[in-house]
Formats: C-alpha cells, sequence, structure tokens
C-alpha cells in the first residue's frame, strides 16, 4: 500500500508542477517605472476612448464611457458592459467582460493576458464585438 500511495503521490506532484508552469504562457513583464506604467495605460485609455468617439460620430455603434480616475466603462446599447481598469499596485491592466475577467501585464511593447498570452487590443476588440453584436476593432494609439 504505501508504495502504491507513494506513486501516487509522485504522480500527482508532477501533474501539479505541468499545472503551475502552464498556467501563465505570458513572458515576465518588461520593468516600468511607476511614471512610465501610468503614461502607457493613460494611453491606452484615450486610445478606446477615441474609438468610441470616432464609431459615434460615424454612426457606427452608440457606446456610452464613463471614465473615473484609471477605470473606463464601456457601456453597450444591449446594457452589457466592459471594464478597463489599471491596477497601478501589480502595473497590470485588467479587462472584465460578460464572458469573464482578464489580466494584462506589459511585455516588450504590448499588453499581454497573463494566462495565455493575448494581446490586449484584440482581446477588447473580440469582447467589444460579442457585446455589440457587429465588428469592432480597437487598436492602439
Amino acid at each position: 500500500m504505501a508504495a502504491d500511495g507513494a506513486a501516487t503521490l509522485a504522480v500527482e506532484l508532477e501533474c501539479i508542477a505541468w499545472i503551475l508552469v502552464t498556467m501563465s504562457r505570458c513572458p515576465d513583464a518588461t520593468p516600468l517605472s511607476d511614471g512610465e506604467y501610468r503614461r502607457l495605460t493613460a494611453a491606452v485609455l484615450a486610445a478606446i476612448e477615441a474609438h468610441v468617439d470616432r464609431w459615434l460620430q460615424a454612426d457606427v455603434i452608440d457606446i456610452d464611457t464613463q471614465r473615473s480616475g484609471g477605470l473606463l466603462e464601456l457601456v453597450f446599447p444591449n446594457d452589457s458592459r466592459l471594464i478597463v481598469n489599471t491596477q497601478p499596485p501589480l502595473h497590470e491592466l485588467w479587462l472584465a467582460a460578460r464572458a469573464g475577467g482578464y489580466h494584462f501585464r506589459h511585455v516588450d511593447g504590448r499588453w499581454l493576458d497573463t494566462r495565455d498570452g493575448s494581446e490586449f487590443f484584440g482581446a477588447l476588440s473580440s469582447h467589444a464585438s460579442a457585446q455589440g453584436g457587429r465588428e469592432l476593432r480597437f487598436t492602439p494609439a
């Protein structure tokens, strides 16, 4: 029995180690000063607001925006919401969508998802398109 228990434990530990290694497919964040982080996240929020303003003026879609400090809320015509929130202590950018919550860190000039390494503006575009019922593409400034 003891040998079977040790073998089972060894297999379980291997599985746990594999899970921990694969939990984050995002490379380590690029070191940023607090000032660089604030500048970069302010540019992201401004780019999002600029896209939404252009869409409203071109009569593409009417998305209401509400900004409070580092939090930007996008309210779609169907009353669904996307929330982009800065996380200064972590130097991360968070996205809350109907499909779930996502954390992004700055890596070599791009904001990448901490779980799967996907790019922020691509993820934002995908969630906005799903919630807006039409193709919507966000890009960096």
